[in-house]
């Protein structure tokens, strides 16, 4: 199964990305990772990547395309994949469905963590770190900093919605609860929990 995983800051997509994508038996794929890993190489991706960093610059879509292109064509991700963090503009999920297809695949799935914006604010204000002995709140936490991060997602990402709803791949699922329950509705919205339930069936039998 070939996911991308939606949601804002704050909505847990981090940890869900991990457990779905174990749960379906594929890597969860972050673009964090993939820049690290391209970067501590030393790949000819990933020194061109490094040259717009180390200038401040955004690095362009082609080469973060490349990047995520080059990652998915790896074998452990020839069953499938979760993407965590990427496409982010339209413009990349256009050239993600480019690359898929020159690869002979299409994406099964858009599932997007759908939280409220106060639920957001209160999770992300909620957190601190310890300096000095003293827990204190990060900068980037305080709530208003929080909400700007929050409009920022709406105007660069969250058009990727409609992008997927128009192409019929767009699941939503409500991302308020416990981590398991959390999981469990995005499973049943992929369509998932029966196929594995009836794995681990098969895997009792065989025993």
């Amino acid at each position: 199964m070939r996911v991308v995983l939606l949601g804002p800051p704050g909505a847990g997509k981090g940890t869900q990305a991990q457990v779905i994508a174990g749960r379906l038996g594929v890597p969860a794929i972050s673009t964090g990772d993939i820049f690290r890993a391209n970067v501590s190489g030393q790949t000819e991706l990933g020194q061109q990547a490094k040259a717009y960093m180390d200038a401040g610059d955004l690095v362009p879509d082609e080469i973060t395309v490349a990047m995520v292109s080059d990652r998915l064509a790896e074998p452990d991700a020839k069953a499938g994949f979760l993407l965590d963090g990427f496409p982010r503009t339209i413009a990349q999920a256009d050239q993600l469905r480019d690359s898929l297809a020159e690869m002979g695949h299409a994406l099964d799935c858009c599932l997007e963590l759908v939280v409220d914006e106060d639920e957001l604010v209160r999770r992300l204000s909620g957190r601190r770190m310890l300096v000095d002995g003293v827990w204190v709140q990060r900068e980037d936490d305080k709530p208003e900093t929080v909400r700007h991060r929050l409009e920022v997602y709406r105007e660069q990402t969250a058009p990727l919605s409609g992008f997927y709803e128009r192409a019929g791949l767009l699941t939503r699922i409500d991302a308020i609860g416990e981590i398991d329950e959390v999981t469990r509705r995005a499973l049943e919205a992929l369509g998932a929990d029966h196929a594995l339930a009836q794995d681990a069936a098969g895997d009792r039998a065989e025993d």
